[in-house]
């Protein structure tokens, strides 16, 4: 596959799982890597930009559309703020918490950091077992 298809590839996925639709980011990389192993940073890079955009979808329809009923993941960001989004990452609890700093009006800088920081360390753990 070509490298450039490969990482773009890797940025739809990415993006894909970081929202509220299912995704296997993980294994995108793990496969760019095997195929491509001199593509180890520019493929963390996007995949990291891909996942955190995904994130930041999240927490803009938080900050859009009020809900209905209590967001899971309310407490936590309450009492952790943009900090939580550390654990964006996290299968099942991740998007929730995204959604929820978007509605309590999180800093969105702060959150995209957080969430590009937590995201980040997870890839680079991927990446290592990859290469």
């Amino acid at each position: 596959m070509d490298e450039t298809l490969s990482l773009w590839t890797l940025f739809a996925s990415s993006f894909l799982a970081a929202t509220l639709l299912p995704g296997g980011s993980e294994a995108v990389l793990f496969g760019v890597l095997k195929l491509n192993p001199q593509q180890y940073w520019p493929a963390l890079a996007v995949a990291t930009l891909g996942n955190t955009l995904g994130g930041m979808s999240s927490y803009l329809i938080g900050r859009l559309i009020p809900p209905k009923k209590q967001i899971r993941g309310i407490e936590i960001v309450t009492r952790y703020g943009a900090a939580a989004l550390l654990l964006a990452w996290v299968p099942i609890i991740g998007d929730p918490l995204c959604v929820a700093a978007g509605w309590l009006r999180v800093n969105p800088w702060w959150s995209a950091l957080c969430m590009a920081a937590g995201k980040f360390a997870r890839y680079l753990l991927v990446a290592g077992i990859a290469v």
